[in-house]
Parts: structure tokens; sequence; C-alpha cells
């Protein structure tokens, strides 16, 4: 049985702080913890803040399905590629190091597509929010852990999940009316990410530096690794993580060409709006889900998740938006209680000197099936329509969401021995 850890070791313990030279102030916890939260909610603003320029870059440079959808699967590829190479680097050089490069690689890439006078452009930038992302999910995931108070534990996976939700819900809705109202439609979005990510830099500077004790430094301890006592919970989380990831791909990348298609506007702040419904949702159930155990999360996410997905493919075959809305509203209260459950699973088994290089792991998988997703559905729909597209993309998440179901029932009693407590993670 999934049990919660107790939240006397659901968090590391800042034990110990070095202060650099030449830095005078350092962050206290709760500032910490919010920049961390900060550096979490890049990850999905980065994710999204193209999704509502895709169809303006298709007709500016006449792009195709498979030409829009290789744009968007240039992110998690960049984000495996890092993830493979350098998944468990914030275990060695710690936390804040490793947030303060992903951040900078992202800002480059907001940067270029700011700039882009062609599509090269933005292959080039989304590649390098790839590799920000990359090198920022798994330590801004740990900080967060890390930075909670021990009797605060239980929220942690929900606040990470709430600073997704709001970097979500600020690409669409805000980069919809930009897009929409400002000018400078495929440009000003990210002039606004970019400053973000800038205040992001600045602030991330001043997080405490700490060491993990005990963590190895050789070449290989760089790459995302599974310990071989954490890998019964490694699957059940991974499994969750997969399924959840995967809605990016019908909700962003082929989800803004279904909803352009049913309401029959060119508006992208309405598009935006409607497509917000998801992380509002994703935000809003992440709060009930810090009172759920793993075990409950996972089951009525897994369930709610193949509910959205049967939603989905009603309203694309039968073009009806209120069912696309319910759809839609399905996926991020799924997504949410499949990421909470899986984090909480997964951060109650892996100790601090491996955690950077486990949550690395889950993040892998979770963003490697979103980019092979994404390539073979922009391929579909180009070939063979959009409809098939999203009905194969649905039976998908629907396979991944009976392995969860399965996985979660049968998975042993999780500890919490090597839990939160012992230590901590950041540089």
């Amino acid at each position: 049985m999934i049990k919660e850890a107790p939240a006397s070791v659901c968090c590391a313990a800042m034990n110990r702080t070095v202060s650099p030279a030449g830095r005078h102030f350092v962050l206290g916890r709760r500032a910490s913890l919010l920049v961390s939260a900060g550096v979490v909610s890049h990850l999905l603003w980065t994710s999204a803040a193209p999704a509502l320029t895709y169809r303006l870059y298709a007709q500016e440079w006449h792009l195709t399905h498979t030409a829009t959808a290789a744009i968007f699967a240039i992110y998690p590829i960049g984000v495996v590629v890092m993830l493979i190479g350098f998944g468990g680097i914030s275990d060695q050089i710690g936390r804040r190091a490793t947030m303060l490069a992903g951040l900078f690689a992202s800002l480059i890439g907001s940067l270029l597509f700011a700039v882009a006078p062609d599509a090269w452009w933005v292959f080039a930038g989304r590649a390098l929010m790839g590799i920000g992302v990359g090198l920022s999910a798994s330590p801004s995931t740990a900080a967060i852990l890390e930075f909670s108070r021990p009797e605060n534990a239980k929220s942690a996976a929900s606040a990470t999940m709430a600073a997704q939700a709001v970097g979500f819900t600020a690409a669409l809705l805000l980069g919809g009316a930009l897009t929409e109202y400002g000018p400078w439609p495929t440009r000003l979005s990210f002039w606004i990410l970019a400053f973000v990510l800038l205040v992001l830099l600045a602030a991330t500077w001043f997080l405490p530096r700490h060491t993990v004790g005990g963590a190895r430094r050789d070449r290989r301890s760089r790459m995302p690794s599974v310990p071989k006592d954490l890998r019964p919970a490694f699957a059940v989380s991974s499994t969750a993580m997969m399924a959840a990831y995967t809605f990016g791909v019908l909700v962003l990348s082929l989800g803004g060409q279904v909803e352009h298609d049913l309401i029959g506007s060119p508006n992208a702040f309405l598009n935006g709006a409607v497509l917000s419904i998801f992380p509002i949702v994703m935000g809003a159930v992440g709060i009930i889900a810090r009172n759920l155990s793993p075990r409950v999360a996972l089951t009525v996410g897994a369930l709610l998740s193949g509910l959205g997905m049967a939603l989905l493919i009603m309203a694309v075959n039968l073009r009806d938006l209120l069912v696309y809305l319910l759809a839609t509203a399905a996926a991020g209260g799924a997504y949410s209680l499949l990421f909470v459950g899986g984090l909480e699973v997964i951060s109650a088994a892996a100790p601090p000197r491996h955690r950077g290089g486990t949550l690395a792991a889950l993040y892998l998988l979770g963003y490697l099936s979103m980019g092979a997703l994404a390539l073979v559905l922009g391929a579909i729909a180009t070939t063979r329509g959009l409809s098939l597209a999203v009905d194969l993309g649905a039976a998908a998440i629907i396979l991944m969401n009976v392995g969860t179901l399965i996985l979660a029932s049968m998975a042993p009693s999780i500890t919490s021995s090597s839990s939160l407590g012992s230590g901590n993670g950041n540089d």
C-alpha cells in the first residue's frame, strides 16, 4: 500500500549554508521557497509560451502541421538531452548553480523567439528553452521540497503543482492578450517572458548555497539515476508522470488547432482563455490533492484522465465545443492528481543525496514520451487528418492510465525512512 510520509520527515533540513565570497545577502527559507516556486513556474510558462503563436508562424512562414509539431517537439527533445547528460548534476554542484544555468538558457531562448526572422530562429529558441528546463526542472522541484518546513511538507507537492499552474495560466492568458491586442503579436509575449526570467535569475542568485553530504562526484552521477530500492516507487511515479505530461501534446501542440476549429475564431486571447481552463482546474485540484493519499490521488487521476480523453475524442468527432471544454477541465484535474500523487510517492522514497538524479529520471520519461508523441501525432495530423491524430493520442494516454492504475494497486508499502528529513540539496 502506498503511504504518505509523516510530516516530520517529508522535507529536508537545511543544515549547511555556505556564504560565498562577495555575497553578503542571502534569502531566508520562505523567500527561497517562493523563488524556487518561481523557477518551477517558468517550466510550463516556457512550454506553453508559443502555443498561441504556432498558427501565426504557420500562416507567416507557410508551415505544415509536421513543422509546427516539430517546433513543439524540439523543446522536450532538448529537455531529454539535458536530463540524460546532466540530470543529476544538481546533486553535485547544488540546486542554485544548476537553476541559474537553466534560467540563463531559457532567457536566451526567449530572446531568440522575440527577434526571430524565420522558423530556424524559433527552432533554436525552442531548443534553448528545452535545455533551460532540462537543467532547472529537477533542482527547482527538489528545492521546493527542501525549503519547505517539516510541518508543511505535505503541501510541497501541491506547491509545485500550483507554481506550474501559475506559469501555465500566465503563458495562455497573458500571452493570448498580448498576441491578440498588443503590438508585435509573435514577439511581445516573449519579451515579457524574457523580463520575468531576468528577474528570476537575479532572485535565484541570492538563494543560499547548500551542499549534499555523501554525494558522488563522478561523471556517471551527473546522469539521472534511480537506486534499486527506489525502483518500485519510481515505476508508479513515472507511469503517472508520463500520462500527465502527454496531455501537453493534445493541449499545446494539437489543442490550439482543435480549439480554433471548434470555436471558429482567430482571436488568440479567446483561444488562450479556453485553453487556460486546463491549468486553472489543474491548480484548483492541486489544492484538494494535498489532502488525498498518493494511492487515492493516482487512482482518481487515472480514472479522470480516461474520462477526459473519451470526452476529447467525442468533442473532436462531434465538433462540440461544450464537450471539449469538459474534456479540457477533466484533463487539467487529472494532470494535477497524477503529478501530485506521483511526486509524493517519489519524494517520500528518495533520500536527498539521490533526489536530484531521481527527479531528473522522472522528468526524463515524462518529456521523452511527450516529444515522441508530438512528432508521431504531428505527422499523422499532416498526412491523415487532425481528428485521427487526436483519437490516437487520447488512446495512448488511456493506456498509460491503465498502467498507472495497475501499478498503484500493486505497489508495495513505500516507507519514509530515507525520505526528506536527512540532508539538503542546494549548493
